[in-house]
């Protein structure tokens, strides 16, 4: 009986031990099979409805500051990492140069001036010659007729004197004044004709004065006067030369890398630095095509940068597609045209806009990469065409132009005095 007890005794912890490994295992079933739910829930209600990549990356426009002009360069007025605001200056070019080809031009367009002043006195004075001709023509032509008849008055006396003088009325005397009176008067109509004929080839040649006068400014003011324009076209351009040797900064930005040194001679197009506008950047995201069944334009996209970390995230919206692969845009694209073919897996490059105020809060450096998920509930029927961002422009070549606008009105209305 004590061997019983003894043999009892001894199974109950082998009994205990055996129930707490099958507690322990089916504890376990039930965390994995809990686990592995969680998991298909998660991946149904969440995962599925999104497109992760980690092959993204940080875009924007580098634009480059070049010369406009040739000349050396005096000085300097920003360094790299320098943050910049449109029309900033950035370079000062030695300017000597530009400065003395404006100021001979300024002459020119004075001196065109002038002599186009010149041109409109002419015309006008040709034309007062016409009329004062045109009267000399009239007059002449009065006295042509005043001649005839007093020739023809002279001859009509005569015959009445021959007539008396053939009865013996009149004396001899009598009769030779008449003579010489008709004689007088058809000297007088002589002259009166060639009065009038010099008087034709006088006005003919001032008509033709006049002609080539006005030919000069015919159709046209002394602003418009094609002398005037071509001055002016001059002084506008090197006018546009001189404020060229100030460059500034076409966009606000952060400038990037500068390649300008002081006393650098410089041609015109020469890189001189690059101004990245930080505030306009964007997230072009390399999706594989597999991935790419439900992704459409306009869909919402979270964004983690290892720049800030996982505690800042950036939210934007897919933009659009870009219309290639990054391998069909390679400068050596992919032949697999001819011998042993394997398929690999293309990447499509998905342009992702960003929130502007998230941008200003926490700046992007281009380049940066990104982990990106796309939330495709918002799927559609058919991708749309992506929005037409707005054009982009720069105000700072307007002034120059408009300054030279005012420098040539100023130069022309200093001379054209009085004239029209």
């Amino acid at each position: 009986m004590s061997d019983s007890l003894s043999t009892g005794g001894s199974s109950s912890p082998l009994v205990t031990r055996d129930g707490r490994r099958r507690r322990a295992l089916i504890s376990i079933a039930v965390i994995v099979m809990l686990v592995a739910l969680a998991s298909g829930a998660y991946l149904a209600v969440v995962l599925r409805y999104q497109v992760t990549s980690d092959d993204a990356y940080v875009g924007g426009n580098l634009v480059q500051v070049n010369a406009q002009t040739a000349g050396t360069v005096k000085s300097i007025f920003v360094n790299e990492t320098q943050t910049v605001h449109v029309g900033q200056p950035l370079v000062q070019l030695d300017g000597v140069d530009a400065a003395a080809a404006l100021a001979a031009s300024e002459a020119q367009l004075a001196k065109s001036v002038r002599n186009v002043r010149g041109q409109f006195a002419a015309s006008a004075q040709a034309a007062a010659g016409v009329s004062q001709r045109s009267a000399d023509m009239r007059t002449t032509e009065a006295n042509i007729a005043a001649a005839l008849a007093a020739w023809k008055n002279a001859q009509s006396d005569l015959a009445r004197q021959i007539a008396l003088a053939q009865r013996g009325f009149i004396s001899e005397q009598a009769l030779l004044n008449a003579r010489s009176t008709v004689a007088v008067t058809h000297a007088q109509y002589d002259a009166a004709v060639a009065t009038t004929a010099a008087a034709r080839a006088a006005i003919g040649g001032a008509r033709e004065q006049f002609a080539n006068a006005a030919a000069q400014v015919a159709n046209t003011s002394l602003e418009n006067h094609p002398d005037v324009a071509a001055a002016a076209a001059n002084v506008r351009q090197m006018f546009v030369a001189a404020a060229r040797t100030m460059i500034v900064a076409p966009v606000n930005g952060v400038v990037g890398k500068r390649s300008v040194q002081l006393g650098q001679q410089v041609s015109p197009g020469a890189p001189l630095m690059t101004v990245v506008p930080l505030s306009d950047v964007w997230v072009d995201a390399n999706f594989k095509e597999t991935r790419l069944e439900n992704l459409r334009i306009g869909q919402p996209v979270t964004l983690v940068s290892d720049f800030y970390g996982k505690s800042v995230v950036f939210h934007g919206k897919v933009a659009g597609l870009l219309p290639a692969t990054g391998g069909a845009q390679s400068l050596l694209p992919a032949q697999n045209a001819s011998g042993n073919w394997i398929k690999i897996v293309q990447r499509l490059p998905v342009r992702i806009a960003l929130d502007p105020a998230e941008i200003a809060k926490h700046p992007l450096r281009v380049g940066l990469s990104m982990n990106v998920t796309v939330d495709i509930h918002a799927t559609r029927d058919a991708a749309v065409s992506a929005v037409t961002p707005a054009s982009e422009t720069t105000p700072v070549f307007d002034g120059v132009q408009q300054q030279a606008e005012a420098r040539i009105n100023q130069i022309i209305a200093a001379n054209q005095g009085h004239s029209p």
